[in-house]
């Protein structure tokens, strides 16, 4: 029944895919072409289905793995499995969808986000980083956010780009979330100047440090 209905939802995906799409994605490094709202509208038909999920990671087609990702059960995976995953999906939909849509979601993070953080892969180094940033809002006490600003200061210019982005959100969650450390936050990226320039659509706030923890304190103050 789950090889029939595999290749029902393939060839549906397959539909979906549509070549300026694909084109688009590809010029960010995502190789699929299927438009990510279509995407949700099929991983709702399907509804949550773990076993099948498996299956359609394990096709290792992109589309597929987005797919998986959105009718998995997070709390399902061990930790081997959730690290064998991190280090197969190198896109960056998918790495992005693997961390904030199940990762996050599972009992495993603050083993995962120890374990990713001495990696050599930066993309895993990168998904720690990312689980830095949530744990600095969701739970702080597991950290040394000094420390972390120590490491931030010392090692964000030179970092891989995605380690970067993580570790310069890791910066902005430290100054919209902590005050005593605002200051300080605030400094390190006026100095830094990291991600200063980066292109922000209208009505849309910079990922400049400085810039983006003004304005989130700001929305707070207002409220």
């Amino acid at each position: 029944m789950t090889d029939a209905r595999i290749l029902e939802v393939q060839a549906e995906l397959a539909a979906l895919d549509d070549p300026t799409t694909r084109a688009a994605n590809e010029r960010r490094g995502d190789t699929h072409g299927v438009n990510l709202a279509q995407l949700r509208a099929l991983a709702k038909r399907v509804k949550a289905d773990h076993e099948l999920a498996l299956e359609l990671w394990a096709t290792g087609d992109t589309a597929s793995r987005l797919l998986a990702i959105l009718i998995c059960r997070p709390k399902a995976f061990g930790t081997d499995e959730l690290d064998a995953m991190m280090r197969a999906e190198p896109t960056p939909k998918g790495h992005d969808w693997l961390v904030n849509y199940v990762v996050k979601k599972s009992p495993h993070l603050e083993t995962l986000r120890l374990a990713w953080l001495d990696d050599t892969d930066p993309l895993v180094v990168s998904a720690a980083w990312a689980l830095n940033a949530e744990q600095v809002v969701k739970h702080p006490e597991l950290l040394d956010l000094p420390g972390l600003l120590d490491t931030i200061e010392a090692e964000m210019p030179d970092a891989p780009a995605r380690v970067q982005w993580e570790m310069n959100t890791t910066l902005a969650m430290i100054g919209i979330h902590h005050p005593a450390l605002r200051a300080r936050a605030i400094d390190i990226g006026e100095r830094l100047e990291v991600l200063k320039d980066y292109p922000t659509p209208p009505n849309c706030t910079s990922p400049f440090a400085p810039i983006w923890i003004g304005e989130m304190v700001r929305r707070q103050t207002a409220k």
